[in-house]
Formats: structure tokens, C-alpha cells, sequence
């Protein structure tokens, strides 16, 4: 995905006043979009301890250390072993943390290309991106993370396709692990393909993608054609879908910005304050000043 990924050292883009600092993976030119690591390898971004987004997935092993992973709006614990997943597009940092250790894993939507599904697992999983892993499940995390830096370290021949490989398994045994929602069911493959864009779609808030139309002239399908097969997929409306959008990003930005409600509105699609303090209460109980005074969830 052009923009996902940048050389070393090159600068992060200065965010727009009052917006979040955007992460792009660093990788060598004709390099895949897929680095593996420990927190010192990785860099010090990946102890990041101020909010900010990624154009990229992170799934992190935790094996030691202390602090607080702030997830959006939730406050996860650090007890490990755990497994966290983030996804683009969330915010995220670490608070009060302390000696940190671990294997952390980054990699762009390109490198899901031989295994797609692992999107939908993805997305899933970071409806609850926080789980703590029992001695048999960190174990075989633990493994398989060890050969996954070996083969990255390796570089042989056949060394992308198989970190691909090892990434699918590492996935897929994630979305196994306890009160992680299971997977859908596969929609017809048309139908699929649609529902697929438009909840990768959801995502990429820098596209300003506010309403069930623009998603549909965007993928260049009818609103009517996209109902169907978003429904079909998840058995939810892409009305509900892009509301609950909506709605997640304005608390990300007043959670986590200085912007005024007014502006707030603004960057979710809203022209009329008013209009959007009637959304906001209607989806998250409370008005726009009162959550961001008290809205933070642990």
C-alpha cells in the first residue's frame, strides 16, 4: 500500500494541528514491508510513550517488564506473558512502562497477500487486542516468534514466502486464543471482495469517508449493492459499521487530541456541531465534553 512504508531515517510527516503523530514502517529499498525484532532491534519507537497511529500492523510479545498498554480507550495491564495486536489506524503508547522486553513484529496490509483472510483475523483481534497467553500458548508464541527472527535474520532464498507462512500461523493461533471473537463465515466471492475493501475502507480515516454512499461511489458499487454484501459478510449494515467508525475516531480524537469539539465534527464528517453532539451522545451515552473529561475506559 504506496505511503505505508518509508526508508530508514526518513522523517515521520508532521501531523496536521491538533492531529496524532502517523507511524510509517521503516524498511531498505526492495525490502518486504515486514520487520521482527526486539524492542531495542525494533527502535525506540515501539516503546513509544505519547499517542500516536501506525500505517502498519504490530503484534507484540511481552515476556517481561511493567507498565500500562493504552490501547484507543483502553487501559491494558502489563503482567506478562501477553500478546497484543494493533491494527492501523488505532492509537496507541505505553505508559508508566518499565524494562520492557519482548519480540515485536510490524508489517504492512501488502505482506497479507498470500494468506487475505488473516485480515478479517486481524481486524477481530483488535476488538480485543490485549490477551494473557497460559504457559502452553506462550511457549508455542515464543517458538514461533524464534524461528520468524531466525528466518528474518536468515534472508535465504524462499525467506518472504516463509516469513509469510510462519505470520499466517502466528495469526491464526491468536485469533484461537480465549475470548477472541471466531472468524465469519467466508461471504460469496464478489460480495467478499466488496465487504473486504469497505472494512479495510473503515480504517483509513485520512480518506474522509463519512457516509454509506461515498464508501460505495469509493469501491464503485451502488449503496444498495454494498448493504448486501457488507451484511452478507459480517451480518452487520454498513450503516452501523460506519456510524461505530465515526463514532471510535471522535473519541480517539478528543481523547487523545486538543482539538475543539467544534473541530472534532470537522474531521469526522460533520458540518454542524450541534448535529454531531446528538450523534456522539447517541452512540457513546455522554456528550463530547463529558467524555473527554471522563470518557477513558480501563
Amino acid at each position: 500500500m504506496r505511503g505505508t512504508t518509508v526508508l530508514p531515517g526518513t522523517p515521520d510527516l508532521r501531523p496536521r494541528s491538533g492531529e496524532l503523530p502517523m507511524h510509517r514502517l521503516e524498511v531498505p529499498d526492495n525490502a518486504p514491508p515486514f520487520v521482527v525484532g526486539t524492542f531495542d532491534q525494533v527502535g525506540p519507537l515501539s516503546r513509544a510513550a505519547f499517542p500516536h497511529r501506525h500505517t502498519f500492523y504490530e503484534i507484540v510479545h511481552i515476556t517481561a517488564g511493567s507498565g500500562t498498554h493504552v490501547v484507543d480507550l483502553a487501559h491494558w495491564e502489563v503482567r506478562p506473558p501477553h500478546l497484543g495486536v494493533i491494527t492501523p489506524g488505532q492509537v496507541h503508547h505505553w505508559a508508566d512502562a518499565h524494562d520492557l522486553n519482548g519480540t515485536v513484529v510490524l508489517f504492512t496490509d501488502d505482506f497479507l497477500l498470500d494468506h487475505p483472510a488473516d485480515r478479517d483475523r486481524l481486524r477481530r483481534l483488535a476488538d480485543r487486542p490485549w490477551s494473557t497467553l497460559d504457559p502452553r500458548a506462550h511457549g508455542q508464541t515464543e517458538r514461533l516468534l524464534a524461528e520468524l527472527v531466525d528466518e528474518y535474520r536468515s534472508g535465504g532464498d524462499g525467506a518472504h514466502t516463509t516469513l509469510r507462512a510462519l505470520l499466517h500461523v502466528l495469526v491464526v493461533r491468536a485469533g484461537r486464543l480465549p475470548e477472541t471473537p471466531a472468524a465469519a463465515p467466508p461471504a460469496p466471492a464478489r460480495a467478499g471482495s466488496v465487504a473486504e475493501e469497505f472494512t479495510q475502507l473503515t480504517n483509513r480515516v485520512d480518506l474522509d469517508l463519512w457516509s454509506v454512499r461515498a464508501y460505495a461511489e469509493h469501491i464503485g458499487v451502488t449503496p444498495g449493492y454494498l448493504t448486501e454484501a457488507v451484511k452478507a459478510a459480517t451480518g452487520r449494515t454498513p450503516s452501523e459499521l460506519v456510524r461505530q467508525a465515526r463514532a471510535a475516531e471522535a473519541k480517539r480524537l478528543l481523547a487523545r487530541t486538543d482539538l475543539t469539539v467544534r473541530q472534532v465534527a470537522g474531521r469526522v464528517g460533520f458540518a454542524d456541531a450541534a448535529y454531531f453532539c446528538r450523534f456522539f451522545r447517541r452512540e457513546a451515552g455522554v456528550s463530547p465534553g463529558d467524555f473527554r473529561r471522563n470518557g477513558e475506559s480501563r
